[in-house]
């Protein structure tokens, strides 16, 4: 039963995250900031991870904490349902192509957490939404989740597009790294024997 419930709740967030490894990419993401949410959406449906968010956050000061916190959340709820890995592809890779963006992600579930980032934005918004935030739940998400990750932004134009097309390239590497793989069905994939 790969799924996990995390509650978090602090002095500036009131968060609770569930995911299921193995869903279709079912979503319900309501964070109070639209534009987050619909990143969220697209994070579930192409890793095909059930996703369900429900947060509130201290927005009349800005989507920070409540960005920050949803990412450390989801990191403890993703390392939660991952148990100790056992019959997991651990790596996942993607070349994304959205328009004028082209991002590359590229991740190891190594319960060592680290991120590389080398993706700017053109513009410091999106609507209201401060660009530097998406870094800034890819990091959370990577220290809590126990996961290496590199994201780089190889073409880009548009800070919309090349946002969406980080998350998306994140999605399709997860999904590919959470999955079973059928020829190691019960191992630990590691030559350590623990992840």
């Amino acid at each position: 039963m790969r799924r996990a419930t995390i509650t978090r709740r602090t002095a500036e967030t009131d968060i609770t995250v569930t995911v299921d490894l193995d869903g279709t990419g079912r979503h319900e993401c309501r964070t109070g900031v639209g534009f987050f949410d619909h990143m969220l959406d697209q994070l579930s449906r192409h890793a095909l991870i059930d996703l369900t968010v429900a947060a509130t956050g201290d927005l009349h000061i800005d989507d920070h904490h409540t960005v920050e916190d949803t990412g450390i959340a989801l990191g403890q709820a993703l390392a939660q349902a991952l148990g100790e890995k056992r019959g997991i592809r651990r790596y996942g890779a993607c070349l994304l192509p959205m328009d004028d963006a082209l991002v590359r992600a590229a991740l190891d579930l190594s319960g060592r957490p680290f991120l590389v980032w080398n993706l700017a934005m053109p513009t410091p918004k999106i609507g209201s939404f401060d660009t530097e935030l998406v870094r800034e739940f890819f990091q959370a998400l990577a220290t809590h989740g126990g996961i290496t990750l590199h994201v780089d932004c190889l073409h880009g134009l548009n800070s919309h597009h090349i946002a969406e097309a980080a998350f998306k390239a994140v999605a399709r590497a997860l999904r590919e790294a959470v999955e079973p793989d059928p020829r190691r069905a019960d191992a630990i994939p590691s030559t350590k024997g623990v992840l």
